[in-house]
């Protein structure tokens, strides 16, 4: 479990390390019955993504206790995660090895050939990845940085809530989408009942629609056009336990949905986004959630490592 205290003393370890991302608020004509619509541009974020986030408070964690070894660190990535954990330990100075399934786009491998990692393919779905990252993590004595279940991931995660907060002040609901769940896990810790959170995943990678459904984290089949970023199996037992304690309601989209959604983002705000950011919006485009007169409503647009060349011009 997580606390908003954890949250705000992630913000102060990453302090320097990570940037301030802007907030742009959308036109009135635009937003629908909203009373206001705000679009956090995390995806501006260093490494292409929130991620950065967790991984510098891991790594900057592990350090202050003295754990961080000269072996360096290890993670199994769909692409976002290992892309931070590859920047952070750069950053560092320390050797990083990211695990990916063989599905992982080539613009997310490329990427983390170029941060210096060294990219290892394993399986074709995260989980297989991450057992193999697991074992080499206790062969060597590496640091393991899990994609979105460790406390100081997801603190570090949270600490976006707290930025957003003193960016616009008061937010009714902050729409988020969820893979893993670590960013959701953050986001409802650091926000602490300042704002109900909405969790949006795909129809086809519904691993905490799923869990809250049948009382705990179960395995869910994962497809579709997001699940190179959010096709978790199973939500991680930190997210679930959040969830359950915030009250977050999850609301799902379809593949469609999503790409609707990207080709909008686009379209109307110039905004490239991957298709896994894309389905937070989705929500609102294609009315999985309905937003009450009034409401002010803030959506995670929460990563960017994607390839534009399908974007219409």
């Amino acid at each position: 479990m997580i606390t908003r205290t954890d949250v705000q003393e992630a913000a102060t370890r990453i302090a320097g390390h990570v940037r301030t991302t802007p907030v742009a608020r959308v036109e009135p004509d635009l937003a629908g019955p909203a009373g206001a619509l705000w679009l956090k541009l995390e995806f501006l974020q260093h490494s292409g993504s929130f991620k950065a986030r967790g991984a510098f408070n891991r790594l900057l964690a592990a350090a202050e206790r003295g754990d961080l070894p000269a072996a360096g660190v290890v993670t199994a990535s769909g692409g976002n995660a290992g892309a931070a954990v590859a920047y952070a330990a750069r950053a560092l100075r320390l050797p990083a090895e990211v695990y990916v399934p063989t599905t992982a786009p080539a613009v997310k491998v490329d990427k983390l050939r170029q941060l210096g990692a060294t990219v290892l393919r394993h399986g074709s779905e995260y989980a297989e990845a991450y057992d193999a990252a697991v074992k080499r993590a206790a062969d060597t004595g590496a640091l393991f940085c899990h994609a979105y279940d460790q406390p100081e991931i997801c603190a570090g995660q949270g600490t976006l809530a707290l930025e957003l907060l003193a960016q616009v002040g008061e937010v009714d609901t902050v729409l988020v989408a969820v893979g893993g769940g670590g960013l959701m896990a953050g986001i409802a810790a650091g926000l602490d009942g300042r704002a109900r959170v909405v969790a949006v995943e795909p129809e086809g990678a519904s691993a905490l629609h799923a869990a809250l459904a049948a009382g705990g984290p179960v395995d869910v089949p994962v497809a579709g056009v997001a699940a190179d970023s959010l096709g978790a199996r199973r939500v991680g037992g930190i997210a679930y336990e959040v969830a359950v304690r915030a009250g977050v309601r999850s609301v799902l989209v379809s593949d469609a949905q999503i790409v609707e959604a990207r080709r909008l983002l686009w379209s109307s705000h110039r905004l490239a986004v991957e298709h896994g950011t894309a389905a937070a919006m989705a929500a609102l485009n294609s009315g999985a959630y309905r937003p009450a007169a009034g409401e002010r409503l803030a959506v995670l647009l929460c990563g960017a490592n994607t390839d534009p060349s399908d974007l219409a011009g």
